[in-house]
């Protein structure tokens, strides 16, 4: 829902020296609010292009909760002109940096990302020549802001992985970019398991409780050649490709559009698996157990960033209990898939 409130951005030049920090109220402002990771978050602009973006990426989401509670985060949206110099055909990457209680992520002049975690609040700013680049301006700014604050006023664990589960239980995918999670999470959804995340999992570290953003699903054009659905894969070919920084693109499908079941609570983990790439060298036993004196060091190699988290070391002692595997290809990703489904039952 849109609503009109509250101050806005000055984006006069005129208003330059009268009001150079653009906090003057003005007369219109929108907003819109979406469950996101088990937190309210309210996102205001003047922008409704912006706000579009906002939508593209969070509505139509399942909304999950914590038993911890649903903190409120604001997130304010400011779009200024268009640059003298226009963005290149890929915008500069975000580099971050942190001070006085604040987390920063910057693009450049005109494209930054200002958080202040202690007061669930971030400033989004962007060009309009971003707009040209939504999924830039979506992923590596957007998503980073709310990301960011879940993760500090919820107390998550955030990790690089993909989750899928059943009946309320879950499992991690862990490995590599390339071992083959988005293929993997891609089958389980169509094999009927619920989707959680392919890229992006966020842990409550006590209760093992996971969450993620279940909105786009990347797959490269050549995990089509398994599928064997029809309507998926014309869901998929026909999605927008999108290009990673490495160079990859990928298809970007909306996962809200029917195809499969998402996840309608955070499921509980049992367990976390490593997808590798190697075939199994015997194709009926595709799961092996990695020992639990290696398990601390793999998944802190697998997790640079998460593994120096105030939540950390709890969530590595539950995994520890729980079991952590390696998953290897079988002759097709059903075969993985049926894998999966034994570990969650």
């Amino acid at each position: 829902m849109i609503d009109d409130d509250g101050p806005v951005l000055c984006a006069d030049v005129q208003d330059a020296g009268a009001d150079p920090f653009c906090e003057r109220p003005a007369d219109r402002r929108y907003s819109v609010c979406r469950k996101v990771l088990g937190g309210c978050f309210r996102f205001e602009s003047t922008s409704e292009a912006l706000l579009d973006l906002v939508e593209a990426a969070y509505a139509g989401l399942p909304p999950h909760h914590f038993p911890i509670g649903e903190p409120e985060f604001r997130i304010e949206l400011r779009l200024l002109p268009r640059q003298v110099f226009p963005l290149a055909v890929e915008p500069p990457p975000v580099r971050v940096q942190s001070g006085a209680g604040l987390l920063c992520g910057v693009m450049d002049a005109s494209n930054y990302v200002v958080l202040a975690p202690e007061q669930h609040r971030a400033l989004i700013v962007a060009s309009e020549d971003m707009l040209g680049h939504p999924y830039h301006l979506r992923y590596e700014l957007i998503e980073f802001a709310v990301f960011t604050l879940a993760t500090r006023g919820l107390g998550l664990v955030p990790l690089h992985g993909a989750c899928v589960g059943q009946h309320g239980r879950g499992v991690l995918l862990l490995g590599a970019s390339g071992s083959g999670k988005s293929t993997l999470a891609l089958h389980c959804l169509l094999e009927g398991l619920d989707f959680l995340a392919e890229d992006a999992v966020f842990v409550q570290p006590e209760s093992l409780l996971a969450t993620g953003v279940a909105n786009y699903l990347h797959v490269q054009a050549d995990a089509l050649r398994f599928v064997d659905d029809d309507a998926a894969t014309r869901w998929i070919s026909q999605a927008p490709i999108i290009r990673r920084r490495s160079g990859v693109e990928k298809f970007e499908a909306d996962l809200r559009q029917g195809h499969g079941r998402l996840a309608a609570v955070p499921p509980e983990l049992v367990g976390a698996v490593f997808v590798s790439g190697q075939p199994a060298d015997d194709p009926g036993a595709l799961l092996s157990v990695i020992p639990r004196a290696e398990i601390a060091v793999r998944l802190r190699a697998d997790q640079a960033y998460a593994s120096r988290q105030p939540g950390w070391h709890r969530f590595e002692q539950r995994m520890m209990q729980l079991g952590v595997y390696q998953l290897r290809r079988g002759r097709h990703p059903r075969d993985a898939v049926e894998t999966l489904r034994r570990l969650l039952d």
